[in-house]
């Protein structure tokens, strides 16, 4: 797990956009095609559990396409405006990749291209991506490999100056329950009953927080009046951050439960996945879409309108549930702190926790945020100022 090579993620990095810049639209059709399958051939595992596998490979290639399609919109762009303008093709190239960090298609916004230089001696400052693509340009345009030293500027000592934040007062839960399992009716005595004895043992140990991954409950909790009692009960003596659904007034909603003594927070999701709690279409195509590919009657998770935040022991803590940790919205304000759940169950086996976890170490660099993370199906962890330290 902290297997890295800093100056191979350094060089190919470099090399991969050295290559890329100036090349022929073509090129980067393809360069979009393979880089969307590389990253993102995870994203339709989820299907398995809906009895649709069949719909995996088309959609993966569609996926790939759409990323194909539009590598070769900015190249064509790029192209156009360098005829029309005598800018160098490889400064509008280099522009373009720089941009493409700002584009979500359907509202999906993993791909960031600086994201290749997170385990790096590069920085991934929008500032330090400019200085790399600036230096690779120059030295495409002048056919001098010296000018790459320009990269030097954009070095980043970061991450290993980051402080170890793990406490001795919190408990970062990892658990094991696969997808075929979670939602059966005579599995959840066996999960309640892992649930409550995890909560026994970090109280025995003298905790002051529990955190568990998201809906590690699978059920409506804020439904379930005799769970809700004994999980108060348990909050007499430790604090507890859990992941459940609540169901509100006929609207279902993917939420974090935080207990404290007598009091019942709920925080409810505010970035919801595209396609997989929401269909990101329009109305009247998301209707049909729903119709051909789930159940009659399927319902959309609900987002609320704003990000939560709430204090345990002192500290104030921004909530995040899984995928949107990932997204811009949740670091309005630079929180200091925040607390995730996951459950990566979803896509098991596949690359999709690591992703997740580069992105997050990208987000806590970029706002100084210290990310505390509970997760299901993959080792939780703690990440500060851009390193990860895994919980134990």
């Amino acid at each position: 797990m902290d297997i890295e090579l800093k100056w191979l993620n350094s060089v190919l990095g470099i090399i991969g956009f050295f290559l890329l810049v100036g090349s022929s639209n073509r090129a980067w059709f393809w360069s979009g095609f393979f880089i969307s399958l590389a990253w993102f051939w995870w994203i339709l595992l989820s299907f398995r559990f809906y009895n649709m596998e069949w719909a995996i490979p088309i959609g993966t290639f569609l996926v790939a396409i759409s990323y194909g399609l539009e590598f070769l919109l900015l190249a064509w762009i790029s192209s156009y405006a360098s005829k029309k303008t005598k800018i160098p093709l490889v400064l509008l190239h280099a522009l373009a990749i720089w941009c493409m960090s700002f584009i979500h298609p359907f509202e999906f916004d993993w791909f960031k291209p600086e994201l290749v230089f997170i385990e790096s001696y590069i920085g991934i400052k929008k500032w330090q991506f400019a200085i790399v693509l600036l230096s690779i340009s120059i030295a495409r345009i002048t056919h001098k490999l010296r000018y790459l030293w320009l990269i030097i500027l954009a070095f980043s000592n970061q991450i290993d100056n980051a402080s170890n934040p793990i406490s001795p007062d919190m408990q970062l839960v990892t658990t094991h329950i696969t997808m075929d399992t979670k939602w059966q009716q005579d599995h959840q005595k066996e999960v309640f009953k892992m649930i409550f004895n995890t909560i026994d043992n970090a109280i025995d140990h003298h905790k002051k927080i529990i955190v568990f991954p998201e809906s590690i409950f699978p059920l409506f909790l804020n439904l379930e009046p005799e769970l809700l009692k004994a999980l108060q009960e348990k909050s007499q003596k430790i604090d507890m951050v859990i992941g459940g659904l609540y169901w509100d007034k006929d609207i279902p909603r993917n939420s974090t439960y935080v207990f404290q003594r007598d009091q019942v927070s709920v925080i409810n999701k505010v970035v919801l996945v595209p396609f997989g709690e929401q269909n990101p279409l329009p109305q009247w195509l998301g209707k049909f879409v729903n119709k051909i590919f789930y159940k009659e009657g399927v319902l959309d998770y609900v987002a609320s309108d704003n990000v939560g935040d709430y204090r345990l022991d002192g500290t104030i803590y921004r909530n995040a549930i899984c995928y949107e940790a990932t997204s811009e919205k949740l670091y309005i304000g630079d929180p200091k702190n925040m607390i995730v759940l996951s459950n990566n169950g979803w896509f098991s086996p596949s690359i999709e926790p690591t992703l997740q976890r580069l992105l997050l170490q990208y987000y806590s660099l970029k706002y100084g945020t210290t990310i505390y993370h509970s997760i299901n199906m993959s080792p939780s962890y703690i990440i500060s100022g851009g390193k990860v330290f895994w919980a134990k």
